[in-house]
């Protein structure tokens, strides 16, 4: 199960020669590499690409016509070392992942793959995770083209440049026998637009073709002295191999030359961006008819000397617009212009900021800079944009800044990994606070209030290994790791698991088991429970853990149970037993089970069927304004609501109608000793005759106890006065 599915959209992918495409990006992306002629694709999920996975599972009986193999790989690294496939064979393959965690782990594969070279169009699509919507680390892809010389494709952000950029890739990579990578922002991903499709081609040369014709070329071996020969291979004939190509293909662009004399050049995926900041500033109109020169680099890594040379030639000045740090562009610009003894002066970090998202507003600002530098007569000073304009007035923001709460990330609505950190806390309120190590995943909002739990995160799958060097006899205490499914399957079974049983390290590893990659959408992974027809599931991460060595393992099939989930943690912590130690935490991802179940029920009722559903509540009355509840659970549907009795002034607990029936709301006023004012009330659609009368009953017993309580308290009453 994913986030999203595209079982409709795909058929858009069988359309033939001259038929307009109307989609999204990814939807492009995929339609693009079919038109290439590929025999694989592999790849993770992983924002902002994850949808990219979600468009090839759903269109994998249209893969299977053309004998396109596709998998969903372990690992990024596992999707990059798939494109061996392309070192001695003629076979177009692509892979795809999420940069830069993803090209992180993936990094040895690539470097090796460049230095092997291709034969086949090797293409690595990846998703620039940077910026004000990202999750992760704030890196950028071009280090690790430069680092391994692997050529960069940063295409304006439009349907028709993004799939002239995957049908180019693979010709620039097979004309250069190098690996090229794809950068695709966020926005680029789910772009939506048009442009002229082709035909799909089944490819010449197969997968079959291939394994019954093997082929060996003992140099294209990373070991050496070929290895060292890769490297010269690189910079003798690849290198020169790839500006020519560029140059003569077009693959870069140049907008409104000899216009002015000093110009903007910017990435490619700047450029709607950078329009959209000239369009602001009366330089351009919307189409990008612009009054400025352009030169914009859909390829971005290597730059081409001789066009660098031609746009900066008769130019005062050049603005780059290149989004993140370090300044990569820049630094190389200075040096073709030095080389070139060519006098044009660069500007770029020194009019934008160095870091951070390259927003509109951010990019007018700069182009307002540089223009009003060199030519401020171009500028109407009268309708300046707002976001150039000087404050006339102090910044409202502060005032708003301490009026307006920040809404930090948090766990969904009825998510059952919640309970386990409750659990954690109620532990440590007897067993005093421990060293937790976090992990990528949903459960890293436990490091944020109400549980306030984690210390450091390393990275996917390297909870347990972060908490490696506290592994010394020198104390009782135990450390606690945290690691989720994905994260587990991804590399924690070796790099966490086995690690720790390698070393006999006496610490505490929770295996949240919510049977997806649940923080990517949903995607099934091999312990997924439900059944999948063209993957592996129902796998058990207690076998596989047992199958390294682990002999302390504990399953939890329920992780709403607080109390359970409690003594578990309290026995890790507290045992005699040496050695490592697991829990796996189980129970379905919410979201994935409303996206399951609400589509059901709905069906259910429309078709007059008796359906039941659980909603919890706060009896106002009984609610002594503690809070504890809130404090222990952060579910998003527990808030607070105004004291029905005069008398008191705290708030009490409510519950919103966005509450699921998870119930751990309950489970922790048990677990916790708390006041017993939560209710459950069952919804019931179509109900019985059954379900009537026993309504009927409860209303009237009710009644008759209520009127009955009214007439004491006026007789009590009565007597007052």
């Amino acid at each position: 199960m994913a986030e999203r599915f595209f079982k409709k959209e795909v058929q858009k992918l069988y359309l033939g020669e001259g038929q307009e495409f109307r989609g999204e990006g990814i939807l492009a992306v995929t339609k693009a590499l079919l038109q290439s002629g590929i025999s694989y694709v592999a790849g993770y999920q992983g924002a902002p690409i994850s949808h990219l996975m979600d468009v090839l599972t759903d269109a994998n009986d249209i893969l299977m016509e053309l004998g396109v193999h596709f998998e969903h790989s372990a690992s990024e690294a596992t999707a990059a070392a798939t494109l061996a496939a392309s070192v001695n064979y003629p076979l177009r393959g692509a892979v795809t992942f999420k940069s830069t965690v993803g090209t992180n782990v993936a990094s040895d594969a690539l470097a090796n793959l460049a230095s092997s070279g291709v034969t086949g169009g090797a293409l690595v699509i990846v998703g620039e995770d940077y910026g004000e919507g990202s999750s992760i680390m704030q890196e950028r892809s071009h280090a690790f083209a430069m680092k391994s010389q692997m050529w960069l494709l940063d295409p304006r952000p439009n349907l028709p440049c993004i799939v002239k950029a995957v049908e180019q890739g693979f010709a620039l990579s097979e004309a250069t026998n190098t690996p090229v990578m794809l950068e695709l922002r966020i926005r680029a991903c789910h772009v939506h637009g048009r442009f002229l499709a082709k035909d799909n081609i089944r490819p010449k040369f197969t997968l079959k073709d291939a394994m019954e014709n093997p082929v060996r070329d003992a140099s294209r071996v990373v070991l050496p002295p070929g290895s060292f020969m890769h490297e010269q291979e690189k910079i003798q004939k690849r290198w020169p191999a790839a500006q020519k190509f560029i140059q003569e293909q077009k693959l870069n662009e140049f907008f409104a030359e000899g216009s002015q004399d000093f110009g903007i050049i910017m990435q490619g995926g700047m450029y709607n961006a950078a329009v959209r900041a000239l369009e602001l500033l009366g330089l351009s109109n919307a189409f990008g008819d612009s009054k400025i020169p352009l030169y914009v680099l859909n390829v971005t890594y290597p730059l081409v000397d001789a066009e660098v040379t031609k746009f900066c030639s008769n130019k005062r000045a050049v603005l780059m617009i290149e989004e993140g740090q370090p300044d990569f562009i820049e630094q190389n610009l200075h040096a073709i212009l030095r080389r070139a003894d060519l006098t044009a002066k660069i500007h770029g970090k020194d009019m934008l900021p160095m870091a951070g998202e390259y927003t509109a507003a951010v990019v007018t600002r700069g182009v307002h800079k540089f223009v009003q530098a060199y030519a401020p007569h171009l500028i109407d000073q009268q309708h300046l944009p707002s976001v150039v304009k000087p404050a006339a007035t102090p910044d409202p923001l502060p005032v708003i800044t301490n009026q307006v709460q920040p809404r930090p990330p948090s766990f969904c609505t009825g998510c059952p990994e919640r309970p386990i950190f409750t659990a954690l806390k109620l532990v440590e309120r007897e067993l005093g606070s421990h060293h937790i190590a976090c992990d990528i995943g949903c459960h890293l909002f436990s490091i944020l209030p109400p549980f306030n739990i984690g210390a450091h995160t390393m990275g996917y799958g390297l909870g347990w290994a972060s908490a490696a060097a506290f592994n010394t006899p020198e104390t009782d205490k135990r450390t606690i790791s945290f690691m989720g499914d994905g994260g587990f399957w991804h590399n924690g079974l070796t790099s966490g698991v086995g690690n720790a049983v390698f070393n006999q390290t006496d610490s505490i590893l929770v295996v949240v088991d919510n049977s997806y990659t649940a923080a990517t959408g949903g995607q099934d992974i091999l312990s997924s429970q439900a059944m999948n027809p063209i993957r592996t599931t129902r796998q058990s991460i207690a076998d596989a853990v047992r199958g390294v060595g682990v002999k302390w393992v504990k399953t939890i099939t329920r992780t709403y149970d607080v109390a359970g989930m409690r003594d578990v943690f309290r026995e890790a912590l507290t045992t005699k037993e040496k050695g490592p130690k697991v829990i796996v935490a189980q129970s379905e991802c919410s979201l994935n089970q409303q996206r399951r179940l609400k589509p059901f029920i709905a069906k259910q009722i429309q078709e007059g069927r008796r359906m039941v559903r659980e909603k919890f509540g706060v009896d106002a009355d009984t609610c002594t304004g503690d809070h504890s509840c809130i404090r222990l659970s952060g579910c998003p549907s527990l808030t607070i609501a105004p004291n029905p009795d005069p008398l008191r002034k705290d708030p009490v607990a409510a519950v919103l109608e966005s509450c699921v029936g998870c119930g751990l709301c309950g489970e922790v006023a048990h677990a916790a000793r708390l006041c017993p004012s939560f209710f459950r009330a069952e919804i019931i659609s179509n109900p019985s005759s059954l379900d009537r009368f026993k309504s009927m009953l409860r209303r009237a017993v009710i009644g008759f106890l209520q009127r009955r309580t009214d007439r004491r308290l006026a007789v009590i009453t009565a007597g007052a006065e």
